[in-house]
């Protein structure tokens, strides 16, 4: 079995890369986490996988119940929270843990419900997404949405497993694929330039679904992520902090359009990651060159690159209450080079506003 570990101490886990769920069964009895496992999911994804995860959760002897979430960002809310909660009390099993079957969504949510049951009971993950197996799956950030801004309400609250079937992401829809691809291309341009020349190199076979290409673009950033993770696990020490590159603008087109999915996460990132390669190059610190090859690369593999259907006011306002800000100054990660990036902070607003602007063009 290929894998990746997550060193957390006691809290340390594996990242699993598989071509099926065979080997599920036997790393639930070796992990032990329970009888009972309440598989949190969607029923599109439930209909797709729903009965092989059952299959496998019943060879390693443990009972199963769905629990279904709706489909779309707007599942990740204190309501919907609360529903699964309560969902969980009803279960009734003495040693539950959850299964998040899914993508993002479900994974944020899935965990979160995790982390405040009984302050806290066991979860693994099953990413369903080129998105979740490469970032949203890795790393114990879990939370819900609040109206004013994107993942407000959160811990940090590590799973036991992220169990990754490569084989899934052959079935994804091009823009859901292409949403994953958003993040693909992050960990290239914070920590890997030769991760970059292979989409540039590649692209021809990655949006086929090769699967060796996929088990490639997978595996080298779920490396990455499990190493930063390892090393500033709640980001204190401003090393996970690179992860947020694209992030403080993309989550603020999501916030600023209600979580309509007018722009997918990954979609909303590449638009971030465009306009914050635009503020490196304007603050002097990044070559036109470069950024040139970040919007190619984005437009490539077939995510949007100007903005549309919200405002530059609603988008601001957003911005104001990202998480990642400290006492009110903002924080931007910023490409230095395609590998490279540095923390910013205090960015004129002026040149945000700007650059916001530049998206609809």
């Amino acid at each position: 079995m290929a894998s990746v570990s997550v060193r957390l101490g006691e809290r340390s886990y594996i990242i699993a890369f598989e071509k099926s769920l065979e080997r599920l069964p036997r790393e639930l009895k070796r992990l032990d986490l329970g009888t009972d496992a309440a598989v949190i999911t969607n029923s599109k994804v439930k209909s797709l996988f729903g009965k092989r995860v059952v299959n496998s959760l019943k060879k390693a002897g443990l009972n199963a119940k769905f629990m279904l979430v709706p489909d779309s960002e707007k599942a990740k809310s204190l309501k919907e929270a609360m529903r699964l909660l309560a969902s969980l009390s009803k279960f009734g099993g003495k040693r539950l843990f959850v299964v998040a079957l899914g993508g993002g969504v479900v994974g944020d949510l899935g965990g979160f419900a995790a982390s405040a049951y009984k302050r806290g009971i066991p979860y693994i993950q099953i990413p369903t997404t080129l998105l979740a197996q490469v970032d949203s799956s890795i790393g114990g950030k879990v939370a819900v949405d609040l109206p004013e801004g994107k993942n407000l309400v959160g811990s940090f609250y590590q799973p036991k497993l992220v169990y990754s079937d490569i084989s899934v992401l052959k079935g994804l829809s091009d823009r859901d694929f292409a949403s994953g691809l958003a993040e693909v291309i992050k960990y290239a341009v914070i920590t890997d330039p030769a991760l970059f020349g292979y989409l540039e190199h590649n692209r021809q076979k990655i949006l086929r679904r090769d699967l060796c290409a996929l088990f490639e673009i997978v595996r080298k950033c779920a490396r990455i992520k499990a190493g930063i993770v390892s090393k500033d696990e709640r980001e204190k020490r401003s090393i996970r902090t690179v992860l947020n590159y694209g992030h403080t603008i993309g989550h603020a087109i999501e916030a600023a359009q209600g979580y309509s999915g007018a722009y997918s996460h990954g979609e909303a990132i590449g638009l971030g990651m465009i306009a914050a390669a635009r503020i490196s190059q304007r603050l002097g610190i990044f070559s036109a060159k470069d950024l040139s090859r970040i919007e190619k690369l984005i437009r490539d593999f077939g995510l949007p690159v100007n903005l549309r259907k919200t405002s530059v006011g609603k988008i601001m306002r957003s911005l104001s209450y990202d998480k990642k800000f400290i006492r009110g100054i903002n924080r931007f990660v910023l490409p230095v080079r395609i590998g490279k990036v540095v923390i910013k902070e205090g960015v004129p607003e002026s040149v945000i506003r700007e650059e916001i602007k530049r998206l609809y063009r």
